[in-house]
């Protein structure tokens, strides 16, 4: 039998195109929706030459522009259960993040070892859930894929790691992929210490001519978890214009991607508590699930590592200014004197250049309202650079929930997102004082479940960074705004947010960027 995901039209990464937006395509053959479209029901081929020209339609109504992102990892797993944690959640995401290596490696809190052994073993579990996946979506890896991606990083500690005679499979690795011909960026996920980042750097330097050397490193992407050895700070002085995403030093307090386990008063913490993680990720999920350790320290504190890296709308990676999943940052040069020492070994040095670091969000989180408008802006408001990341947590928790219950349920049995679908433009050009309409009339979902609407503006987004309150109710599909009186051209970020009602509820986002031109 034939399955219909194979006449979908692939990119040259072998990336699916949208595939839930072409489901409905499927009620013209009186196929169900969510597993394979089978031929078992047509008379001829003329009638599957027409199922390969609607997908082709689709492809070109629908398919994405924007291919996969490409990471590799550095892991210091076993020196805290949360690298496991984060690695069972990456796994998940597989086939929308484009992973070219993981690398055990050494940390502040694990100096002369490494365990590439215990990424295996994640591997071995999510091998046994890999089929089921596929139910739900496609392009999840083979683990033998997976498994050929898992390198070793030097036992050593930061810097005693770099230099001549250091070498090691990791930093070879991280090398041979940048040589790769792919114009993509290449993420490197920084869940421990960067040594073999710098000792890749360092062979570059040596080896290449300055233009090849630049041509690579351009090619770099680094969103590292603190600093959790002394290479960090080597590289962001030796390297001033590679890519850099920190908050800097050991003092995790003072770090934005703590915002994904950090205990907030005035809000609904529930979606990191130990009981909901026992029910929704590592009871009765699969052997994946049970893989999943319990929390010692902090939960996946490495996760906002790649968070920014899934396509989900709301997302853009290559501007951290813009906000994420992963949480939001803006490029300056940090002031040292609030550079605490957090008790680690990793020694503390003034920044000598910009960097992605902390920024700072106004946040007041709606509230639901159980008569009249669904929504509102509830009594408490944060001025914090965590709420960046924690203020989309309940979203991206409830998305891990769901893909932890497709290890093991039917595409029927199981919640996939809604498919957000603007009627105009994701960017769009007004004058000031001008009212403009945001629309999403034709939004849906492949599950065929109810979704909510919410409109907002996202000031710290953009350059006009005053909020613009929307005009009537901000819950349905069509929001007005008026555009403010500008001096001079600014831009102001919009951000859609669908959510459906399904178990668990999933959200997907569109950010429309609207430029305000002056009178």
């Amino acid at each position: 039998m034939l399955d219909f995901l194979t006449f979908l039209p692939h990119n040259n990464d072998n990336k699916l195109y949208n595939y839930e937006t072409i489901q409905p395509r499927r009620e013209m053959f009186h196929q169900p929706a969510g597993g394979p479209l089978k031929t078992d029901n047509f008379i001829n081929m003329k009638t599957l030459i027409l199922l390969i020209a609607i997908s082709l339609t689709g492809f070109l109504l629908y398919g994405e522009t924007n291919p996969k992102q490409r990471v590799i990892i550095l892991t210091d797993i076993e020196a805290d259960p949360d690298d496991t944690q984060s690695l069972v959640r990456l796994l998940l995401y597989s086939n929308q993040i484009d992973i070219k290596g993981i690398v055990a490696t050494t940390s502040c809190w694990m100096t002369s070892e490494i365990h590439p052994e215990s990424i295996q073993r994640v591997i071995d579990a999510y091998s046994k859930v890999q089929p089921n996946l596929l139910k739900h979506e496609p392009g999840f890896p083979d683990a033998q894929t997976l498994s050929a991606l898992v390198k070793q990083g030097l036992p050593n500690y930061g810097m005693k790691g770099v230099g001549e005679g250091m070498d090691s499979e990791g930093s070879d690795w991280i090398i041979k992929v940048l040589e790769e011909d792919d114009e993509r960026p290449l993420w490197i996920s920084t869940w421990g210490g960067v040594n073999t980042l710098a000792q890749a750097l360092y062979k570059i330097e040596k080896t290449k001519s300055k233009k090849e050397a630049n041509k690579l490193i351009a090619k770099l992407r680094v969103y590292t978890i603190s600093d959790q050895d002394d290479s960090g700070i080597w590289i962001r002085n030796n390297f001033p214009d590679l890519f850099y995403i920190v908050s800097p030093g050991d003092n995790y307090g003072s770090a934005t991607w703590t915002g994904i386990n950090s205990f907030v008063q005035g809000i609904d913490n529930t979606t990191i508590s130990n009981s909901w993680i026992a029910e929704n990720i590592q009871q009765s999920h699969g052997p994946l699930g049970a893989a999943y350790p319990d929390v010692a320290w902090g939960v996946e504190g490495d996760t906002p590592a790649f968070l920014s890296l899934i396509p989900n709308g709301l997302n853009e990676p290559e501007h951290p200014n813009r906000g994420g999943w992963g949480g939001r940052y803006e490029l300056y040069i940090p002031d040292f004197s609030k550079t605490k020492k957090g008790g680690s070994i990793v020694p503390i040095a003034p920044e000598t250049r910009k960097i992605w670091t902390n920024a700072y969000d106004n946040y007041t989180p709606y509230i639901a309202q159980e008569y009249g408008r669904t929504v509102k802006q509830g009594p408490d408001s944060f001025n914090d650079f965590k709420a960046t990341l924690w203020r989309w947590r309940d979203d991206f928790q409830n998305d891990f929930a769901a893909r932890m219950d497709w290890c093991t349920l039917t595409f029927e049995e199981a919640n996939h997102p809604p498919v957000p679908v603007l009627s105009h433009p994701e960017k769009i050009t007004v004058k000031a004082g001008e009212g403009f309409t945001l629309d999403a009339f034709d939004t849906t979902d492949p599950d065929g479940d109810c979704f909510s609407f919410l409109w907002f503006n996202y000031p710290e987004a953009g350059t006009w960074n005053k909020p613009i309150k929307v005009n009537g109710a901000e819950n349905v599909y069509k929001a007005y705004y008026t555009a403010p009186i500008v001096d001079e051209e600014e831009t102001a970020h919009f951000i859609l947010k669908v959510t459906d009602r399904g178990e668990p509820e999933l959200t997907r986002y569109k950010r429309v960027i609207v430029t305000i031109l002056p009178e």
